[in-house]
């Protein structure tokens, strides 16, 4: 399906992670696609329908995982962390400390892990996810984990911080910027070929 070269496909992939969530949302409306979702689910939407010319639905979150159809769930390590009612507020903060301990932040490989669940059908307890956490967390401190791709603005910094690292913190930014606005007119132009 694709006009794109593989290696125009991976150019194009990286691009996408540079762009705003305005310009993708964009980028699917003139592919005809739907623009809802998150980031990372715009841009496998965006590149499906390039490389094969099939469209995405976002997956729909299983009743069983929802808050709106269970019963009420205190806070406590034998309770269900159900999707519409799970926040990243102080209380569950505090609440993870006591689990866990004083170095318990929220994390995004935790926060994946309980979306994954959430789509499973397998909404997880409290003290599952403070396993997890727990597991992940020492796991990371032997081998730290790369940024996830949609994060493009840390994995930039990080090699301009080794490339560069005398750099001003306004000439990251400029430099960021200046990527950022490279990134998205090179996506568009590939996108544009895949119109044609």
């Amino acid at each position: 399906m694709s006009q794109l070269t593989l290696q125009e496909q991976n150019l194009l992939l990286d691009a996408l992670h540079y762009m705003k969530m305005a310009e993708l949302k964009a980028a699917c409306l003139r592919l005809n696609l739907p623009n809802n979702g998150n980031k990372a689910f715009i841009i496998s939407k965006i590149m499906l329908f390039v490389q094969t010319g099939q469209t995405k639905t976002e997956p729909k979150m299983p009743s069983q995982s929802m808050a709106k159809y269970q019963p009420f769930q205190s806070l406590s390590p034998t309770s269900l962390m159900l999707y519409g009612d799970y926040k990243n507020d102080l209380k569950r903060r505090n609440f993870f400390k006591l689990l866990i301990g004083p170095h318990f932040h929220f994390t995004a490989f935790g926060i994946d892990w309980l979306n994954d669940r959430w789509l499973a059908g397998q909404p997880p307890t409290y003290q599952e996810f403070a396993n997890y956490w727990i597991e992940q967390y020492q796991q990371r401190q032997l081998i730290q984990a790369p940024p996830k791709a949609e994060w493009a603005f840390i994995r930039f910094l990080q090699r301009m911080q080794k490339e560069q690292p005398n750099l001003s913190k306004v000439a990251l930014l400029n430099a960021w910027k200046a990527q950022q606005v490279r990134q998205s007119q090179l996506a568009r132009a590939l996108l544009a070929k895949t119109a044609i």
